[in-house]
């Protein structure tokens, strides 16, 4: 296995997701004093010696809890115990060895998998606590005392780590994958969809509204391509944020868009459209995300002649300014329709990453202008001297102008319009940068 698989297990509130972010480089995991705060499985990538691995945060185990989020927790946990190749679990210095360290100890040796303990906020340089021999009572061997919070310590525990890897094998580097973002406002079934396109329990689902408060990753492979799904956290007004970890999450739900390819903006078939509908879908439009509106849950609707088409209407009237987004109905519970999702992500996503040459984009302005003449103002016509394409996903279009203030709104989108009639771009935004003469003589 060419890119091992490392899961960060141990009980609530030890530094789990501390110890995560630092090494992911980036804050992906929520940090807060809350037990519980990371319910889902996160995942990302970090290098070690010239090894590249994949790092699991998961959810703190509460083994003896029968709460409904506990035991999904617990359940989650178990699939990153048994996907990882390598389990650091993290016990906490100040707290001290806890009937719940001794149970997920236990856990981990039934594995059978390769565990390397770490013990946590051992905040202060200098001599160890003589209490931190107790942890040798978890019958894991020899454990490693880091400060997550201070980066002390964690350099040893990844030469454990490192050596705790399988052999490197010879396999070829991953082939690209297409990040598809799940996205829309909370409780709209956005696990359940991404659940369903993985054929497993990936995902903690409940009717709670907020349940999923991480952005998610998960691989997929398949008959159609290769992807990584991104679920969510369902995106809320401003005004219904009443706590930090929820700002949080908003804050990663558009991270998660930015760096998406390919976004499936969910609506609710009972609900209809909203106006938090329009806002998410807005931020996906701005920033050039190909897109595909999926209407779930439509296993609920009653079946009626043209009802289908009264919500594509809907949708048209709604979202007037992505008419380019293909719609598709489905039942993420019952699965209808669920597998042509991968193809339509597919087709959106190499429409997005379509490339022109420079002759036929000309060949097809000299056309649109000869058809309809470009507008004037006082006078003065717009002059459109050449285009060529400078970059994809979304499609990018320079024109060169004479002036960039005689280019109205409206012909823009005529030309986008045939651009469309001819080559496609199907799901895709496509952007036109105007470069003025000044501008162009200039450079």
């Amino acid at each position: 296995m060419s890119q091992p698989v490392v899961a960060i297990v141990g009980r609530p509130n030890v530094g789990k997701s501390t110890l995560f972010n630092y090494l992911a480089g980036e804050r992906l995991s929520i940090v807060d004093d809350t037990p519980g705060i990371t319910r889902d499985r996160i995942y990302a990538q970090s290098e070690w010696r010239g090894r590249i691995f994949s790092i699991i945060d998961t959810g703190g185990i509460e083994s003896k809890s029968e709460e409904v989020l506990q035991q999904s927790m617990r359940e989650q946990a178990q699939i990153a115990i048994d996907t990882a190749d390598v389990i650091i679990f993290i016990v906490d210095l100040k707290v001290g060895l806890t009937a719940e360290d001794t149970d997920i100890a236990s856990m981990l040796r039934k594995s059978e998998k390769q565990v390397v303990l770490a013990v946590n906020k051992a905040d202060q340089i200098g001599d160890i606590p003589v209490d931190v021999y107790e942890f040798y009572n978890l019958g894991l061997g020899d454990f490693y005392t880091i400060s997550a919070a201070h980066r002390l310590g964690v350099g040893d525990l990844l030469d454990a780590v490192y050596d705790a890897f399988p052999p490197e094998s010879d396999a070829s580097e991953e082939a690209e994958r297409i990040a598809v973002a799940v996205i829309g406002k909370p409780n709209v079934g956005k696990s359940s969809l991404v659940n369903r396109m993985i054929g497993q329990t990936r995902l903690i689902v409940s009717d709670i509204p907020g349940t999923t408060r991480d952005a998610v990753d998960t691989p997929v492979d398949n008959q159609y391509g290769h992807f990584t799904l991104i679920d969510t956290a369902g995106l809320r007004k401003k005004s219904r944020i009443d706590s930090s970890i929820e700002r949080y999450s908003m804050i990663r739900s558009l991270s998660a868009i930015d760096r998406s390819d390919v976004c499936l903006i969910l609506i609710d078939a009972t609900e209809g459209t909203t106006e938090q509908d329009t806002k998410i879908a807005g931020y996906a439009h701005n920033k050039g995300k190909a897109s595909i509106f999926v209407i779930n849950k439509w296993d609920l609707v009653s079946r009626e002649t043209g009802t289908l088409e009264d919500y594509k209407k809907d949708i048209r009237s709604t979202f007037p300014f992505m008419a380019y987004a293909p719609i598709i109905s489905i039942s993420a519970a019952s699965g209808q329709r669920v597998n042509r999702l991968f193809s339509l992500i597919q087709s959106v996503y190499e429409q997005s990453g379509r490339r022109l040459t420079t002759g036929i984009i000309n060949d097809l302005l000299a056309e649109a202008v000869a058809m309809v003449p470009t507008p004037q103002d006082k006078g003065k016509h717009l002059k459109i001297y050449y285009g060529t394409q400078v970059g994809t996903h979304p499609p990018q279009i320079a024109l060169f102008i004479n002036k960039k203030e005689l280019m109205h709104f409206s012909y823009e989108r005529y030309l986008e319009n045939q651009l469309r009639r001819n080559y496609g771009f199907e799901g895709t935004p496509i952007w036109f940068l105007l470069r003025p003469k000044e501008q162009s003589d200039r450079t």
